[in-house]
């Protein structure tokens, strides 16, 4: 492939528009619908299963099966208790953050539509200068302007009802894209980009590829789990993000060295398989796609781990996009980093072309 951008102005209007539309763990069903109708051009036929994960097939009659994956979800919250003064308390619903959620604005989905809210925080002047709290779970609350529980009810607001963040996308400095849930919807667009790809450049596969955007990882890779069980795939490559372990207050010596800009991220793990991850990694050197290099202890803690101990077991590898402020509101990648992880699998996929590279796996 060329130097030159392969993001187009079509992939970074549905980018947009993809990032934009809430997609909570659980509720991906929009979101989903978005992602299958941008990839409707480039593949044969959809997958789709009970809880909404949905798989796009190129050659869906081969014998070798190839999975590319992200994950849908983002992290969110649920309505758990409203009080007489019609304030709400909160749970989670995957990873969130209690530590950023004071003063930010959310939507509560509810069924007559979005209710907007506003956690609140008491103001500077009011608080114990010896002794301050900071944000947790126990004492963080959503007020939407009600003065008590019926009127908040009245709203269409009740226990259960999801709540997300309005943040929406933009661009930093030219090239970092910037927003929340690019964990990991990022990944989804990317899969995506390599399918367009293979169409758009006439590569044809002699195996099945099946793009997959997985539902529920945040809450424990319970989508992959199900959506193995029915590909059966032979290989698995995952797609995920990973921290810039630069950023202030993160232990190198802990996390590990990965940063924005200088490349995809792959995954040493159990759950990764060893041949797998080396062809990945001559591909991109022989392409001179730049990557970087983690080591993970005992799990992945990506759909990687889902993919790799299902049917048998399955080889499977993890590229991960490097991101900063990872479950906030402004979530940064670079997009360098976003091309070469499209490229890197993409021409990863092609060294796949012969079906007799899959014993090579075993």
């Amino acid at each position: 492939m060329s130097s030159t951008s392969i993001l187009n102005k079509k992939s970074l209007d549905f980018l947009e528009k993809y990032l934009n539309n809430a997609s909570p763990t659980g509720y991906e069903s929009e979101g989903q619908k978005l992602w299958m109708d941008y990839l409707k051009p480039y593949v044969d036929e959809f997958i789709t299963d009970t809880y909404g994960t949905a798989v796009g097939v190129i050659n869906p009659d081969a014998k070798f099966k190839v999975v590319i994956e992200g994950h849908s979800d983002e992290i969110s919250w649920y309505v758990n208790y409203i009080t007489d003064n019609g304030l709400i308390h909160v749970i989670r619903n995957g990873g969130s953050d209690h530590m950023i959620a004071a003063s930010k604005r959310v939507n509560i989905h509810t069924k007559k539509g979005i209710v907007k809210g506003v956690f609140g925080w008491p103001a500077i002047h009011t608080r114990n200068k010896g002794k301050e709290e900071h944000p947790k779970l126990e004492n963080i609350t959503i007020d939407v302007g009600c003065t008590n529980k019926e009127e908040v009810l009245a709203l269409g607001v009740h226990v259960g009802c999801v709540i997300t963040y309005p943040d929406e996308f933009f661009v930093l400095n030219e090239n970092k894209f910037v927003c929340r849930a690019l964990d990991n919807r990022m990944g989804g667009f990317m899969i995506a980009e390599v399918a367009r790809l293979l169409k758009e450049n006439g590569k044809e596969l002699d195996f099945g590829l099946y793009i997959t955007n997985s539902v529920q990882e945040e809450i424990g890779l319970r989508g992959a789990e199900m959506i193995t069980q029915t590909i059966k795939p032979n290989v698995a490559i995952v797609t995920d993000v990973c921290h810039d372990t630069t950023t202030p207050m993160i232990d190198m010596k802990k996390e590990g060295e990965t940063k924005i800009g200088e490349g995809p991220v792959i995954t040493y793990a159990p759950a990764v398989q060893n041949n797998l991850r080396e062809m990945i990694m001559d591909t991109a050197e022989a392409n001179n796609i730049p990557f970087q290099r983690m080591a993970s202890s005992r799990m992945t803690g990506t759909d990687t781990d889902a993919f790799a101990y299902s049917n048998g077991g399955v080889a499977s590898a993890l590229i991960s996009l490097p991101l900063r402020y990872m479950h906030t509101t402004v979530e940064m990648v670079h997009r360098d980093d976003v091309e070469n992880v499209i490229k890197l699998i993409y021409e990863s996929l092609l060294q796949l072309k012969n079906g007799e590279t899959f014993s090579y796996f075993k």
